[in-house]
Formats: structure tokens, sequence, C-alpha cells
């Protein structure tokens, strides 16, 4: 059976993995399909390494980053059109609002007396986006935390204290304009959102088409409790391993793997 994984981080954004080190990977794990997720970026797509592929198919993909009552909500878009003029200079705007937030908790670190600096930040990421995965692999690297997870609980998460949101880019915006560029709009990861259901109707008047209901951290209740909410908000399911490399070190790419089924039903909704 034909089997894909529609989330998957590359080197251009906080992935470890180059091009060519993604689709080797996704042929050891005989998958059939991918997307490339990376955050408010494209550049893989845009890359030599993709025009030499021909046994994986590859969806043209991008997580966009919102906020809704000051909390994050992630926004993939399937099925883009990563060519539009006016979309690519909007991801522009985006990292560049990435700098001025990694260089705004880098100031709440420094205020707590830890020692980090932006260029430091900018060593781990010879690409794009800058995402706080940076930021906390910087501050693994120099010894101030025992983990990823901990600079994330202790230091930059969302309610921790050195957080900065500051996006504005409201779920609405991203909907639209991923619709705009002939894509799917769909939440990602439902786990991490507050109040699902309320979002969902908010978000689904606005052009949702779909909801991550496959995700590492959705266990088979949870899972089958978000294959409920796609069929009572008549959304459209997807999933993937959100694969970056090393900030869970047992994810890897095709650990959550979807039937190319649901595939063939994201292509069928396509603009």
């Amino acid at each position: 059976m034909k089997c894909a994984d529609l989330h998957i981080h590359s080197s251009f954004s906080d992935g470890n993995f180059m091009p060519e080190q993604i689709i080797r990977e996704a042929k050891i794990q005989k998958l059939d399909c991918i997307a490339i997720t990376d955050h408010d970026n494209v550049e893989f797509y845009f890359n030599s390494d993709i025009s030499k592929n021909k046994e994986i198919e590859i969806i043209p993909a991008v997580e966009l980053t919102t906020e809704y009552n000051s909390r994050e909500i992630h926004i993939l878009g399937y099925l883009i059109d990563y060519h539009d003029r006016a979309f690519l200079k909007k991801l522009e705007f985006l990292r560049e609002k990435r700098i001025l937030r990694i260089k705004e908790m880098i100031g709440k670190l420094n205020a707590l007396g830890i020692e980090v600096k932006f260029e430091e930040v900018v060593d781990l990421n010879h690409n794009s986006s800058v995402t706080r995965l940076h930021l906390a692999r910087l501050l693994l690297k120099k010894g101030l935390v025992g983990s990823i997870r901990e600079a994330f609980v202790k230091f930059i998460g969302e309610d921790a204290p050195c957080y900065v949101g500051g996006f504005h880019f409201s779920p609405l915006e991203a909907i639209r304009l991923i619709r705009e560029i002939k894509g799917l709009p769909v939440l990602a990861h439902p786990y991490s959102v507050d109040n699902l259901e309320e979002i969902l109707v908010y978000l689904t008047k606005g052009g949702l088409a779909g909801i991550e209901v496959y995700y590492p951290e959705h266990n088979q209740v949870s899972t089958h409790y978000y294959e409920e909410i796609a069929q009572k908000y008549n959304l459209l399911m997807t999933g993937g391993s959100d694969f970056h490399g090393d900030c869970r070190s047992h994810i890897k790419i095709g650990s959550i793997r979807i039937s190319y089924d649901l595939v063939l039903k994201l292509k069928g909704k396509v603009c």
C-alpha cells in the first residue's frame, strides 16, 4: 500500500537534513510521497536535488506560524504555488519578524544572566528561517540546558520567561494566503491548540481545509478523537512525523505515515 509523510522539516528552516539526505532517507523508509513543510520558507523546492529525484513524489508545502489570543497556531499549506511572487515576499517579511523575535528572546535571556549572542544562533543556521529550535540548540550546545525540551520548558516555550510572540499574523491571514496560491490550509498538531473546537469554528468559516490527525504526540485515543473532529467539521485528514532531526531523537522520517488515499483526497480538493 502506498504511503506518505506530509510533515518534514529541512535545513532550510530548523531541520538538520539537507534535501538530498531527506530524499535518501525517504527512499530507505519506502515512502511514496513526502511534503517538506519548512517554517515560512519554500527554498527546499528551488533546490537542484528536487529536480533530480524521480522516485518519490514531493508535494510542495509550507508551515506558517500565526497568533490567536496570544497563542501560537501553526497552519500547514499543501499543494501550494510556491513560485508566486507576492507569497515569496510575505515569507520574507515573516522571516524578518522571526529574526526580531529571536533577538528579543536573547535580550530576555541576557537579562537573566545567560550569555548568548544572536551571531551564535546564526552560526547554527546557514540558510533562511531562524526559529526557536535554533536558539534551543545553542543553549544545549553551550551546556546551559540538558536537552532541547528543557530549553523550551525552562526558557523559550510559550509559558516560559523568555518567550516572545509578536508575529502579528493571524490564522485567517495564513489561510487566506494559502488559498490565494491555490493551496489547501491545514491545522497543524491540534494537540497543542487550546479550545480546539472553538478555534475550528472560527477557522473553518475562514476556509480551513483540513486537520493534522496523525502525529507523533497523538496516541490512539486522541487520534480517534481528531478523526471524529475531522468528520464533524468536514475537514480533510493529514499526518506526518514533524521530523527535524534532533529535537525528538525517536522521531524519524516516516515514523508517522498515512495512506496515500488521504493524499489523493487532498489533491481532489485543490481549486
